[in-house]
């Protein structure tokens, strides 16, 4: 690991909110288990607190321990997606209250991106990814984008990535039904 991810990590911990690179555009994270960080992200975004947050997880694993019964097909959707794939999942638990939809759901997603998935992998539990800007604001399509108000706003900056330009497309979403069919939100 990085000591770039292992300052990320450090802050986590300590329910601090950092700004990091994901395998979609840059967001703002903090632990998925601790309703206070969760809180504070809200805050900065100046976003409702009913409108839930995505967590990344870094495998299969590490999902089975915050959802219940995972279906076969949202494990191999998960795993074999060609693009990064958010699964909005029932029977949550174990996460930050405020990150849990009114339904019992959470949008969960798969990291294949290294630093990300390190960040998950080494803080042992799911972290919060939702896009770095301020509600309503289009997602910065590259670390040079992104306000001066959310900078200034986390705890920690990530290093890696910055200089990096990725195109800012946001995750697939799809939703388990109570069927165990899978209903597309946002392709």
């Amino acid at each position: 690991m990085t000591e770039d991810s292992l300052k990320a990590v450090d802050f986590l911990r300590r329910g601090k909110v950092i700004l990091y690179p994901t395998d979609t555009v840059w967001g703002i994270g903090c632990d998925a288990t601790n309703d206070d960080a969760a809180r504070s992200i809200y805050a900065l975004k100046r976003r409702d607190d009913s409108k839930s947050m995505i967590v990344l997880v870094d495998s299969i694993e590490m999902l089975s321990r915050y959802v219940g019964d995972i279906p076969e097909t949202v494990i191999d959707l998960m795993e074999n997606s060609e693009r990064p794939t958010t699964v909005i999942l029932p029977d949550v638990k174990g996460l930050a209250p405020s990150i849990v939809a009114s339904d019992g759901t959470v949008g969960f997603r798969l990291s294949r991106e290294r630093f990300s998935a390190g960040i998950c992998r080494l803080l042992g539990c799911p972290v919060v990814s939702t896009s770095a800007n301020v509600s309503g604001m289009p997602a910065a399509r590259n670390f040079n984008e992104i306000s001066d108000e959310i900078i200034g706003g986390v705890d920690y900056v990530c290093v890696t990535g910055r200089d990096e330009k990725q195109e800012c497309r946001p995750s697939r979403i799809v939703r388990l039904e109570s069927d165990n069919t899978i209903t597309v939100i946002r392709d």
